[in-house]
């Protein structure tokens, strides 16, 4: 694919897809909360929707999130380096800033990147995860232009239990978690989950010779995280909550070939307390306090220049009430965010902002028709924004639906956009964008099949632009100039084969700086997994296939990054009801492949583990 995906050619695509395509089937009573934040079933969800569920998660031998997250459709990820470095994740080719990221509902991410710091979230503490493509502006706010993945950890229910993990891999990889879970039950059920893990590994070389700071030495990370939650059922329809989640990640990297240890510690730390309350028979009414906190260090050099900290805190209050109208459901959400930073640096850069918000929207089933509708509006430093979605679900038959929507989003200027000195102008605009997309779903129970196609316009592109066009700029600054067009179409669907089950999606897309005519860095026009497994008894196992084409890791697409695949094998057993040992073999074929200029990506790997108390 060399230019831009037509029409006709999307809907070539779409048809394809139905006819052809096998990939990934979701149960059938699967809930979800992310894509209208309230929970419903996913067959009723309008979006572009998917869930990683627990026992996927358990049976993946992934080294991080971000290894997970490679594997889904309509995902790409750059990394400078092995698991406990630097990480971005580009979801339908938008940057990472364009995309929301929240653990159980609490925002995190850096004020500065804007950006959430991938590295630093522990993958022991997940029980699940959802991924809504499309822009969600109309119902998170800013930057949720690509897409919202939210990250839910573990939650008590049930009898006490207990589960624990330990495993041994590759590059001395080290990982241990365990978590105590349950609930009450009874009228006032109490229920709790508390998580701990740990991960360590000496890790490998994380740049090549060519590269700046360059340093054959490995660059290990040990990452430790806790977290919990717990609720009390203070009567019927009344609840009452707190959570919390903290993550610390120490990794090494390069930065020249002296002796010193070169270091960064992130810390990333959530909390947040709840109630619902049922006032009225009909409504359903949630207030929700929370904060997480994106605290990094650097230690670059032995000399004081080379220590540098950048902490930002967020605060958010949220009031949401579902009113329920027959089956119909009317949301009306007031959002309170505030925004602090601190750092070592310049003063510029030390100060808060605030951004409050009001929504509606509005979701409705009638027969064989969906339809959803949300309108926002938000209110911050950089101006007030206006945002609106409307989406439509038709069910030809009971296993077929079409789909079509329409959004406009914005993302906010960071804090190193409006404020760093000699690069930020308080005068720089939010991105804007505007996205139009149409699908078709089949899900027949044993087979499922997907196809979408959008055309996600944005304005306003804040750039590095030299020379500056604001004076007593002496280099170049960060300023709204560009426009881009994120476009493609993403095929997928799953079934069973004598036995086998299959599964596969393949992305085609044209991301584009339509100002410069390049394509967006980082990003491949096509790119796709293919997935089989087969159970005997006990035994499951499995064998993946990871692909991508060729990718620019410059804005000018002088510096190519070549296409790569990937094949990696796993099998888990069953010993018991309780135990259970998993066996994964990631890069079969030791590919060498880039994800960033100079930047080195694992190699062959093995990583094997034993599980106690998985239901």
């Amino acid at each position: 694919m060399t230019l831009r995906i037509s029409r006709p050619a999307a809907l070539t695509s779409l048809a394809l897809a139905m006819a052809a395509c096998h990939a990934h089937a979701e149960p059938a009573d699967t809930v979800v909360v992310t894509a209208t934040r309230t929970a419903q079933p996913l067959a009723n969800v309008i979006s572009d929707t998917i869930t990683i569920n627990a026992e996927q998660i358990a049976e993946s031998g992934a080294g991080s999130i971000v290894d997970l997250l490679q594997r889904q459709r309509g995902i790409e990820i750059a990394r400078n380096g092995g698991a406990g470095t630097a990480s971005s994740v580009y979801i339908r080719g938008a940057n990472s800033n364009q995309n929301i990221v929240l653990v159980d509902g609490v925002r995190i991410g850096s004020s500065t990147t804007g950006a959430a710091n991938w590295s630093a979230i522990p993958l022991t503490a997940i029980d699940h995860i959802e991924i809504v493509y499309g822009p969600l502006s109309s119902l998170y706010g800013a930057d949720a232009i690509g897409g919202v993945i939210q990250i839910f950890t573990k939650k008590g229910q049930g009898a006490p239990a207990v589960t624990a993990f330990a495993g041994y891999g590759s590059d001395k990889t080290r990982e241990v978690d365990a978590t105590v879970s349950g609930a009450t039950g009874g009228e006032h059920s109490f229920s709790y989950a508390i998580s701990a893990g740990k991960e360590k590994s000496d890790g490998f070389s994380a740049t090549r010779n060519g590269a700046f700071g360059f340093n054959p030495d490995d660059d290990g990370y040990d990452r430790e995280n806790v977290s919990g939650q717990f609720s009390l059922q203070i009567a019927p329809g009344y609840e009452a909550g707190a959570l919390f989640l903290h993550s610390k990640l120490d990794s090494q990297y390069d930065n020249g070939a002296a002796a010193y240890d070169v270091r960064s510690k992130a810390e990333l730390q959530t909390a947040a307390v709840y109630g619902k309350a049922r006032f009225v028979s009909n409504v359903d009414t949630l207030l929700q306090i929370s904060q997480s906190e994106d605290k990094g260090q650097n230690w670059g050099s032995a000399a004081a220049s080379g220590y540098s900290r950048i902490d930002t805190r967020q605060t958010n209050i949220t009031l949401q009430n579902d009113i329920r109208i027959g089956q119909d459901i009317v949301q009306v959400l007031y959002d309170h965010r505030k925004e602090e930073v601190s750092s070592n640096g310049a003063d510029a850069m030390n100060r808060d902002r605030t951004t409050n918000s009001w929504a509606a929207s509005y979701n409705a089933r009638r027969g064989a028709s969906l339809l959803n509708a949300s309108v926002r509006r938000d209110n911050a430093v950089y101006g007030s924004k206006n945002t609106g979605s409307v989406g439509y679900g038709y069910d030809i038959t009971s296993q077929l639906r079409a789909t079509a929507s329409y959004g406009t989003s914005f993302r906010a200027p960071t804090y190193n956009e409006l404020y760093f000195p000699g690069y930020g102008n308080p005068a720089n605009k939010p991105e804007e964008g505007k996205n139009a997309e149409i699908g078709l779903r089949w899900d027949d129970g044993v087979n499922a099949l997907s196809a979408s196609y959008y055309h996600n316009k944005l304005t306003d592109m804040l750039v590095n632009t030299t020379p500056c066009p604001y004076a007593g700029y002496t280099s170049g600054c960060a300023y709204n100039v560009n426009k881009a067009l994120l476009e493609g179409v993403t095929v997928a669907g799953a079934t069973k084969l004598a036995g086998i089950n299959l599964s596969a999606s393949l992305d085609l897309q044209d991301p584009k700086d339509e100002t410069t005519g390049k394509r967006l860095a980082r990003r491949a026009k096509k790119h796709g997994n293919v997935t089989a497994d087969y159970r005997i008894g006990a035994l499951k196992t499995g064998v993946e296939l990871e692909f991508s084409g060729d990718r620019f890791d410059d804005a000018a697409n002088k510096n190519r990054l070549g296409g790569y695949g990937l094949v990696n094998l796993y099998a888990t057993y069953a010993f018991n009801k309780d135990w259970s040992a998993l066996v994964r073999w990631n890069n079969v074929g030791d590919k060498q492949y880039d994800l960033a200029r100079y930047y080195v990506t694992p190699g062959s790997k093995v990583f094997a583990g034993i599980r106690y108390g998985y239901k």
